[in-house]
């Protein structure tokens, strides 16, 4: 994990980059302005998770600039490229402020995001041709999220099952030192 980056110049947004993006991946831009992110948001004062797309496997879409998400998003998102995943820290006055956003986001709260930028794209009718060919896109997306999770449940089974034999070999052993000493000479 990198360094934290001021993107504010205020500790307001606070960027560490997580994963890399490809030295080649798009980012944001006037004429790709249409961000697909997932994301897990967490309270920075109790570590609560109050928000994810992670456990529905969906991607969250939309427009950067245009005030339709927390301002913290709009300043760091045009910092990111396809690929990369940065921890997003907001300070308050950058996130929901004062009045928080009941019931699950107190007043005043710093909050923290985990964000992966999952692809950039241009407006409607920009150069997308049609419904279909949106469609196929997040299909693909959606093919391409199902299989990394898929991959990263099946290592989590490799890590259970290296436990769990790495536990039966200790307990093995244990159990071959507690036969030792019983038999020949042992009454002296």
């Amino acid at each position: 994990m990198g360094d934290a980056i001021d993107l504010t110049g205020d500790g307001g947004v606070l960027k560490t980059v997580i994963k890399q993006a490809k030295p080649d991946a798009v980012a944001p831009t006037e004429s790709l302005p249409l961000v697909d992110v997932h994301y897990e948001g967490t309270l920075a004062e109790t570590g609560e998770v109050f928000d994810t797309t992670h456990e529905d496997n969906t991607i969250f879409s939309f427009e950067l600039g245009k005030g339709s998400v927390i301002k913290a998003w709009d300043i760091a998102l045009k910092t990111m490229k396809v690929g990369e995943v940065a921890k997003i820290t907001c300070k308050p006055e950058y996130a929901y402020g004062a009045s928080g956003s009941p019931p699950d986001i107190p007043a005043n709260a710093t909050l923290v995001f985990e964000v992966e930028l999952v692809a950039c794209r241009p407006r409607k009718g920009s150069s997308i041709s049609s419904v279909s060919d949106e469609r196929a896109r997040l299909d693909e997306l959606k093919k391409q999220r199902e299989m990394a999770a898929a991959s990263k449940e099946e290592e989590k089974k490799k890590r259970e099952e290296a436990k769990a034999a790495a536990a039966a070999r200790v307990q093995a052993k244990l159990d071959a030192k507690k036969g030792q000493g019983k038999g020949k000479g042992k009454g002296k």
